[in-house]
């Protein structure tokens, strides 16, 4: 079966910086779809980020580009398999320059923390208990 993947396109304001940050995450950059202007991380099988220079993402766009330290313009929802596996991402990404965003969420059934990246991405981590996703 066919499996369809999600790139999704963020504007930064260093793009090395936001590979070191990403790579320090625990995910890996594809450097076959990177260069100075442009980086591919890997977030799994299915889930690309791409990160582009201002520049670079003006080519895919005739709109103004957000200031994603100030506005929000995406929310970004990542699975984790556990609780601690949430608590763990957002762990990494304070330590390598990132910035706890909102309130933790603890519903029993569904933990979530978010994050924002070097330039104020947010990057949500949820966890849900698979029983309560089939009941």
């Amino acid at each position: 079966m066919y499996q369809q993947m999600i790139f999704v396109n963020l504007c930064v304001s260093d793009v090395a910086a936001s590979k070191k940050f990403f790579s320090e995450l625990g995910y890996t950059i594809n450097e076959q779809f990177s260069d100075d202007t442009t980086a591919s991380v890997v977030i799994s099988e299915t889930v690309v980020v791409m990160v582009h220079t201002a520049e670079k993402y003006s080519q895919f766009t005739k709109k103004e580009i957000a200031d994603s330290k100030k506005t929000s313009e995406v929310l970004i929802a990542l699975s984790a398999e556990s609780r601690e596996k949430v608590d763990e991402l957002v762990g990494k990404a304070v330590a390598a320059g990132g910035s706890v965003s909102g309130e933790t969420q603890d519903h029993g059934f569904m933990y979530g923390r978010a994050f924002d990246d070097l330039d104020g991405h947010t990057f949500e981590v949820v966890w849900m208990d698979p029983a309560a996703v089939q009941g």
